[in-house]
């Protein structure tokens, strides 16, 4: 656009896609710790207070280190909790199925355990807060949850199950809100568990290296 006016060539015809042999995920940091009364679901009002990266040749690995890097170490066995909106519940299966293929336990509530169970996937039956007791949090405090996956009814939602995810950030137990982090964390989980859990290191100059034209 001003080459007009400097003489010099644009360099933009000389600009081309490179082969980058990484991939990078960035992942916010938010002080929900901080705050534990307050529901750990984003709105457009939030502010993160910092941002880490995860570097890695595929892309489980690099968002499992995007995630232990804000302080959030997924695990890789375990339990996992399961309970799902309406709206997400046609992409549940599949997530159901790779945490199975994993080892892990599922717990779920619900619609959501009827779905798996249906679907022949080893699943237990857990309890919401208002269907009495034993109940998602019992399970919670008494150290029985690895891993949440809630995502949010909304606001038209009869009950509200916010409760679940602070008492995840009150026993600091990872928590995904989203079906495609659900699906992203069980791929990082997968990848470090055909690693022998164990994570690749390069510096920021290797990996610059491998960048080829």
């Amino acid at each position: 656009m001003t080459s007009e006016l400097t003489g010099k060539p644009s360099p933009v015809p000389a600009l081309h896609d490179k082969k980058i042999p990484h991939h990078g995920v960035k992942e916010a940091v938010f002080p929900f710790n901080m705050f534990q009364e307050v529901d750990p679901v984003l709105g457009p009002e939030m502010r993160s207070t910092g941002e880490v990266l995860g570097i890695s040749p595929n892309f489980g690995e690099a968002y499992f280190k995007a995630q232990e890097a804000t302080q959030t170490k997924l695990p890789t066995g375990g339990t996992v909790l399961l309970s799902v909106c309406d709206m997400d519940k046609p992409e549940l299966l599949p997530i159901a199925h790779k945490f199975h293929d994993l080892g892990f336990k599922i717990l779920a509530t619900g619609g959501t355990y009827d779905m798996i169970a249906e679907e022949g996937i080893p699943a237990e039956k857990i309890k919401k807060l208002y269907e009495g007791r034993p109940n998602i949090t019992d399970a919670m405090t008494n150290g029985k949850i690895d891993l949440i996956i809630n995502t949010p009814a909304g606001a038209d939602s009869l009950h509200d199950d916010s409760y679940i995810r602070k008492a995840a950030i009150k026993y600091r137990i990872p928590y995904i809100t989203t079906m495609a982090a659900a699906s992203a964390t069980a791929e990082g989980i997968a990848a470090i568990t055909a690693q022998g859990g164990s994570l690749s290191v390069k510096s920021l100059q290797e990996f610059h290296r491998e960048i080829t034209d």
